[in-house]
């Protein structure tokens, strides 16, 4: 019983402190929350006083531009107003000089008017006086002008070209001379077939097998034509290929010299044959390579220039032409002050679009320059190549002194073969440009068409016409023809008086 009321008593006295530390606690926080309110208001105050501060500034310095605005606004206001001014004084002024303008204009008109009067009146009564109306006389006049100016214009014209065409003449003369008296080579002709020495005619059974079955099998494998006939001891290959030609003509060689001639041996040997060719071909191309000084050459230029060796054009062997153009072209181009390594590969190459098969398209020309550029050869080289037929223009000395030579070679005695009918047909054209002129008598195509005298009529071509009408045959004759070399043009004007004594 004790223990319980100590308890109660116990539990009283700590009721009691509990409610004396809540009412502590409490007190406290009010004194707090009341201090931290104090706190926040100042905090809120100084906050807004500074808001105020800066927003007093800012408009402070927005009152400041305003009025400089204001300022410059004003400013530009009283510019205006004098640029005003300035231009209504400018428009009077221009108003007023536009009075006078207009009646200067109306004095000019009458003025004018009066003028053409007067020229009219005088226009009449010239040609009252001379008998002429206005058009003839001014006809009569360009007329006498135009013979005057253009006999001047042709005796000027006649004098320069006479002092240009001696010096030009003398210089290529002694240049040509020299060039072509240093050049010295063989010619040799090909054919379209090969002929080919038999030990025995009874090489010819052999050769053509049983029921022929040996010389058909030769045929297809070479490409060539087999000719046996009557002729002793020979046997004859024929084709239009040089390549193919030379191939049969070896094989058959070999095939006689070794005996065994049956259709398995026949194909061995053609293609031996064909493997043996193209090692030749590419040692004919060094070789020649070799002889003229020519090197750093791609192997598809090489093999090119060894297929000329069994190649001809117009009865001239291809690769003996290019010898010939090689060493006139180095000639030349050494009296001229060039690069004559570059000149000699120029010509060496000038040819190589012959060799190609017909898989290329286009002239060899343009053949030959596709290859060059493509084998990475000098500019000058590749126009060279393709303009050496004038097909394009010459861009480099070297191209015009390659058309030279070969124009050279071209026509010196016996290099081509030309039939007679294309001949007299090549005379008669150039005798007919030359009587298509007004004024032309008779035309005479001579020294194998090299030379054309014409004879004019005296009565309608003095002297100073007759010089105008050779430069225009010798122009027209240039744009027409197109065969090499150069064609001199000679007038003829004769006049002749005849008196009787009686």
């Amino acid at each position: 019983m004790l223990g319980i009321l100590m308890y109660l008593a116990w539990s009283r006295l700590m009721h009691k402190a509990g409610r004396n530390t809540a009412t502590a606690i409490i007190e406290n926080a009010k004194k707090e929350a009341e201090m931290l309110l104090k706190e926040s208001d100042l905090a809120t105050r100084d906050q807004i006083l500074r808001e105020k501060i800066s927003l007093e500034k800012e408009i402070a310095t927005a009152r400041k531009e305003l009025l400089e605005i204001e300022q410059r606004l004003n400013h530009k206001d009283e510019t205006l107003s004098v640029r005003t001014q300035q231009l209504e004084k400018r428009e009077q002024q221009l108003q007023y000089m536009k009075e006078q303008l207009d009646t200067n204009k109306n004095r000019l008109r009458k003025r004018t008017s009066e003028l053409e009067e007067a020229i009219q009146s005088q226009i009449q009564l010239l040609q009252k006086i001379s008998g002429f109306t206005k058009e003839q006389a001014r006809e009569m006049l360009l007329q006498k002008m135009e013979e005057e100016v253009e006999g001047d214009a042709s005796r000027l014209t006649e004098k320069i070209m006479s002092a240009a065409r001696a010096e030009a003449n003398r210089k290529a003369r002694d240049i040509l001379a020299l060039a072509i008296q240093r050049c010295a080579v063989d010619h040799i002709s090909d054919t379209v077939v090969s002929t080919i020495d038999l030990p025995h005619d009874d090489m010819k059974g052999r050769i053509i097998g049983r029921e022929g079955r040996n010389i058909r099998t030769f045929e297809k494998a070479t490409g060539v034509d087999v000719i046996i006939d009557d002729t002793p001891g020979i046997a004859v290959v024929s084709g239009f290929d040089p390549i193919r030609r030379e191939i049969a003509r070896r094989a058959m060689e070999k095939l006689i010299i070794d005996g065994r001639i049956h259709p398995s041996r026949i194909e061995d040997v053609v293609e031996a044959t064909k493997k043996e060719m193209e090692d030749v071909i590419m040692e004919t191309g060094k070789q020649f390579a070799y002889e003229l000084n020519i090197h750093n050459l791609h192997m598809r230029e090489i093999q090119l220039v060894g297929k000329l060796n069994f190649q001809s054009a117009m009865g001239q062997n291809l690769l003996q032409h290019t010898s010939e153009i090689v060493h006139l072209s180095s000639l030349l181009a050494g009296e001229l002050g060039l690069d004559i390594t570059l000149a000699k590969r120029c010509a060496f190459l000038h040819d190589i679009g012959r060799a190609v098969d017909h898989n290329y398209e286009g002239s060899h020309a343009a053949v030959g320059a596709d290859i060059a550029q493509k084998c990475q050869e000098p500019a000058e080289v590749v126009n060279a190549i393709a303009a050496h037929h004038e097909e394009l223009p010459a861009r480099s000395l070297y191209a015009i002194l390659l058309q030279i030579a070969h124009k050279i070679v071209l026509e010196r005695p016996g290099s081509r073969k030309e039939h007679w009918e294309r001949y007299l047909k090549r005379l008669e054209r150039l005798e007919n440009v030359a009587l298509s002129f007004a004024g032309i008598q008779k035309a005479y195509a001579i020294q194998a068409g090299r030379e054309i005298r014409c004879i004019v009529h005296a009565d309608k071509v003095d002297d100073a016409k007759a010089v105008k009408l050779c430069r225009n045959i010798a122009k027209k004759i240039g744009q027409e023809s197109s065969f090499p070399g150069e064609i001199k043009v000679v007038i003829v004007r004769e006049t002749r008086i005849t008196e009787y004594a009686k």
